[in-house]
């Protein structure tokens, strides 16, 4: 069974990819982040925190590589923070997106079936 150190910065190296992958496509054309995403986000936060809440912690200052990891974590959770707006808002232009496609494919199909009856 992994130490929660080894545990922490396997999440930080997890969320650290998936951020960056993130944040660059944004930068090039805002993206919906895909559900796998998300859920591997959801994952490694919660594994996380819970690994984080099922062991004392070490006091801070005694065990430096653990309070590094702990920082970059907390820094990670800072960041997915801030991109929340950012996601929330590419969510809802997908939204609209459809929406707006599943609107013209009705209003073609009831162009077809009023077209089929007056023939």
């Amino acid at each position: 069974m992994p130490s929660l150190i080894e545990s922490l910065r396997a999440a930080n190296r997890r969320l650290s990819f998936q951020l960056d992958s993130f944040s660059a496509r944004q930068e090039t054309r805002p993206s919906v982040m895909s559900p796998e995403t998300m859920a591997t986000l959801l994952s490694d936060l919660l594994s996380a925190g819970a690994g984080l809440r099922a062991q004392p912690l070490p006091a801070r200052g005694n065990d430096q590589d653990f309070d590094r990891e702990l920082d970059e974590y907390r820094r990670h959770v800072e960041r997915l923070r801030d991109l929340l707006p950012c996601i929330h808002r590419a969510l809802l232009m997908e939204r609209a997106r459809i929406e707006f496609r599943r609107s013209r494919l009705m209003s073609v199909a009831e162009w077809a079936s009023a077209s089929r009856q007056t023939l």
